[in-house]
Order: structure tokens, then sequence, then C-alpha cells
């Protein structure tokens, strides 16, 4: 009885870390996900404000 409930401790430490692990990777993966926007949203930002500059140095 008593090997049955190692290994059973085993499997659970395994499950834990699996888990444990899948949600680091998640995390990242948002991280990322969420810089990448960023950027994008910085880049738009910017080719705006240039777009702006531009039509008012044609007006004066």
């Amino acid at each position: 009885m008593r090997t049955r409930g190692v290994i059973e401790d085993r499997w659970s430490m395994r499950i834990l870390w699996a888990c444990a692990i899948g949600s680091a990777v998640s995390l990242y993966m948002v991280a990322v996900e969420r810089q990448k926007k960023n950027r994008e949203k910085m880049l738009a930002e910017e080719l705006r404000a240039m777009e702006l500059g531009e039509s008012n140095g044609e007006d004066g």
C-alpha cells in the first residue's frame, strides 16, 4: 500500500508542475501579445502625428 501512495504523490506532483508550466507559458504568450499590440498602437499614433504634421506644414 505504501508504494501506491508514493506513485500517486509522484503523479500529483507531475500534474502540478505541468499546470504551473502551462500557466507560465500562457502568461508569457499574453505578455508578448500585449507588447505587439502596444507597438502597433504606438506606430499608428506616430504615423498619424506625422501625417498631421505634414498637412499642417503644407497649409502654413
